[in-house]
């Protein structure tokens, strides 16, 4: 079979202009937080645990206090290394550290260990659909940095307080271009990412703990104007509040720039009870932090070795591995893209496949029955689905031998899930509904249903199609349900000549 034409080496160079709102063009980039799935911080053997008792997780190192020195976590650099190589990056041989130096409550070294003039990650791009076209977003960095504490607010009683147990938890933080042109576009891109980053298992992807953050830089132009003063969104923890958020500043962008208001530079915080960003500070310039090489941190070297061992452990990527099913069970792209939402899902349908499932009934079923409860269930994933893809795939395969009709196979679907059996073949048994196939038995159904409309017959031999549904109808009424639908098709169309 002839390799899978990729859309992505298709795009042309540039960013292309994306679709106007209200006469504006919409710019977006990314920054986005990736907590690292190391079991301790990035400079210190203190655990990342999430959920212990506030201050109990915060070592000297990660407070810095006097007489510490911090030391480097290699998972946390091999982590760095896969979403290198996953992303199409170079990695860098040699990078360095630098102190990041701002004030705020819960940094508790009133600095930021981070990574400034020579990241490890540089480049690489990220490529996803939005619909049914691709897209490509071009990142410029990818770079290792502990993370800071947490504020805690209790309005009702007034008071603040303050949990340094995420204080050098290890972070990498992925920085785009501005090459985002649409809401639509900016969630992909997010959702992408968020894909690509628990697949290779560098992050657990929990946006309610905080494992995946999203910062999205917006701006607005008219078109073939220079760029737009930005506002930065911090701290986007859902794809539904990334997408309220960032329509709301582009209307209220637009409405500012129409009332003849300039727009000012901004850090801006999203309330999702009233649907509005609000400014939280005059975003600052990377000069304001006065950046400077940390004395306590050598550079961070990379051999070509190591690099080579992290590519050895990769696991299939889900862009080739969706272009995979392209190419050897002949699925479409959109098919291919959803059955490797997650390695989860591409393990089922494997397994599905494996016990003799047609692939593109395996790709229905998964995408229609299988989803659809899934999604009635949060706490359900396709992991732990009451109905396994052994199961699955054994069913279909009864589908396709005639065993059963695909009504009676969702009534089997119905009774696997609920756990009435556990093996498909028992349960048609047990519930009666293997299809009739036998010519003989079906010959007689027939028989007795045209004997007993005449004005069907005399209807159909007129031309009329519907009365040839009605008869169809009728054999299926009488067989109650579990005749051949085909072979019924088949033989009335015989007999009525």
């Amino acid at each position: 079979m002839s390799e899978i034409a990729n859309p992505f080496e298709q795009l042309q160079q540039g960013r292309p202009t994306g679709p106007l709102v209200q006469g504006y063009e919409v710019i977006i980039g990314f920054e986005t937080h990736a907590q690292l799935s190391t079991a301790s911080k990035i400079f210190s053997r203190a655990s990342t645990a999430f959920g212990a008792e506030p201050n109990t997780q915060a070592s000297p190192v990660d407070l810095a206090l006097p007489g510490t020195l911090p030391v480097m976590n290699k998972g946390a650099v091999e982590r760095a290394i896969k979403l290198g190589l996953a992303l199409g990056s170079t990695i860098a041989p040699r990078s360095v550290f630098a102190r990041k130096n701002y004030f705020y409550p819960d940094l508790p070294k009133g600095y930021q260990i981070s990574q400034y003039e020579i990241p490890v990650v540089q480049g690489g791009s990220v490529s996803f659909y939005v619909g049914d076209e691709a897209r490509t977003v071009r990142l410029v960095r990818a770079h290792l940095e502990e993370d800071a504490g947490k504020s805690l607010h209790e309005d009702f009683i007034g008071q603040s307080g303050i949990d340094l147990n995420r204080a050098g938890t290890p972070l990498l933080e992925i920085v785009t271009e501005p090459d985002m042109r649409s809401t639509a576009e900016a969630v992909a891109y997010a959702k992408e990412l968020h894909k690509i980053v628990t697949w290779i298992g560098i992050c657990d992807g929990n946006m309610q703990e905080g494992s995946f953050r999203c910062d999205a830089n917006v701006s607005v132009r008219r078109p073939g104007q220079p760029l737009g003063t930005r506002r930065e969104i911090k701290n986007l923890n859902s794809f539904r509040f990334m997408q309220q958020a960032i329509d709301y500043e582009i209307r209220w962008q637009i409405e500012q720039l129409e009332d003849g208001h300039a727009i000012e530079q901004a850090t801006v915080l999203f309330d999702p009870d009233t649907g509005e960003t609000r400014a939280m500070r005059t975003k600052e310039d990377a000069a304001d932090y006065r950046y400077f090489p940390d004395p306590d941190l050598p550079p961070l070297t990379i051999a070509p070795e190591w690099i080579e061992q992290v590519k050895a452990q990769m696991p299939e990527l889900p862009r080739a591995m969706a272009e995979r099913y392209q190419r050897e069970f002949g699925l479409p792209a959109y098919d291919a893209d959803l059955l490797t939402q997650s390695q989860a899902h591409a393990r089922y349908f494997e397994a599905a496949v494996a016990a003799g499932a047609s692939p593109k009934l395996a790709s229905n079923w998964i995408q229609g029955e299988i989803a659809r409860r899934l999604n009635a269930q949060e706490d359900l994933s396709i992991d732990n689905a009451p109905v396994s893809a052994r199961q699955l795939g054994q069913l279909i395969v009864r589908i396709g031998d005639g065993t059963v009709s695909n009504n009676a196979a969702r009534q089997v679907f119905d009774a696997l899930w609920s756990g009435e059996g556990s093996e498909v073949d028992a349960v048609i048994e047990a519930k009666g509904l293997k299809q009739v196939n036998d010519t003989g038995a079906l010959e007689k159904i027939i028989e007795d249903v045209l004997a007993n409309n005449q004005k069907n017959i005399d209807e159909y031999r007129a031309g009329k199609e519907k009365a040839f549904n009605a008869l169809v109808g009728q054999v299926m009424k009488a067989s109650a349900g579990k005749a051949n639908p085909a072979q019924v098709n088949a033989l009335l169309k015989s007999k009525l000549g």
